[in-house]
């Protein structure tokens, strides 16, 4: 089932392996250096189709100053935020409570509803657009920061459910049946037996949750409208000109985009792996 590990005698497909690696990695991380290059040129490099030599002069500071003086990027800043932040807490806290009762209470109709609960992952995105946006202009939250809020919770939560429905059911049943016996409710069980032994599991899905949302572009162009109300993937969309793009400000709004979910990753990492890893093995 898992690859075998290369002998320390094949020595030529060791370096083979290594040399293949290095080439995927240089290939995956050449656009992501051609962007924070191309943030660090004059526009008159740019004109110029100096696109991958080295700069004739550097503009990374004014690049990165101009992205919040000359665009609207500090609006689409504080639009994912405002979206983000409340969708990530709200899945994370009905995902728990959906995940507690599907693995340990059983009752009829138990599988069906976690199925309902996971089949809207497997639906493309794009059959859902007109009945989620006709959904959101009858609810009278169409073209607002609610709508990507309310979708995002109803959309990650299945899968959120799948994840911790299953970190959930791989708790030891003593544990459960100590506390009861101890004549402990169904939420002080949760609050005090599942949330502390689950916190690797929340950080890991909260990362993932987070950078779902904050990186989505499809529902960011069909819920919004305004400027006043796009975050900042549908906002980095309209920092393309029609006739002229200033593509040094649109490279350096892009690096500052990507900085959340990076920062996020590098604060919690530890939490990410051990929850991912978390039950893997036994004994």
């Amino acid at each position: 089932m898992y690859p075998r590990p290369i002998p320390e005698t094949a020595k030529g497909a060791r370096f083979t392996y290594g040399a293949f690696v290095w080439v995927i990695l240089l290939l995956w991380l050449a656009p992501l250096f051609a962007i924070f290059l191309t943030s660090a040129r004059t526009a008159e490099d740019i004109a110029a189709g100096n696109l991958w030599g080295i700069p004739t002069e550097i503009g990374l500071v004014d690049n990165y100053i101009g992205v919040f003086q000359l665009t609207p990027m500090t609006s689409y800043y504080w639009n994912s935020i405002l979206m983000t932040v409340p969708s990530v807490i709200l899945v994370l806290a009905l995902s728990t409570l959906a995940g507690f009762v599907l693995s340990k209470y059983r009752f009829p109709g138990n599988m069906l509803l976690f199925g309902i609960f996971i089949g809207g992952n497997f639906l493309p995105a794009q059959i859902m657009m007109i009945p989620v946006r006709n959904l959101m202009v009858n609810l009278g939250v169409y073209d607002t920061v609610w709508a990507l809020v309310i979708f995002h919770v109803a959309f990650q939560t299945g899968f959120a459910t799948l994840f911790m429905r299953n970190f959930i059911a791989a708790l030891p049943r003593e544990l459960f049946e100590a506390a009861r016996a101890e004549g402990c409710s169904p939420m002080q069980i949760l609050v005090h037996v599942v949330f502390p032994l689950v916190r690797p599991a929340l950080a890991a899905l909260a990362i993932l949750t987070f950078t779902f949302i904050w990186n989505d572009y499809f529902w960011a162009v069909v819920l919004t409208i305004s400027d006043s109300v796009k975050p900042v993937t549908a906002g980095l969309a309209s920092l393309r000109g029609q006739y002229y793009s200033a593509w040094n400000l649109l490279s350096a709004a892009t690096v500052i985009v990507a900085i959340p979910p990076v920062v996020l990753f590098f604060f919690m990492q530890r939490h990410f792996v051990s929850g991912l890893t978390m039950g893997a093995v036994k004994g």
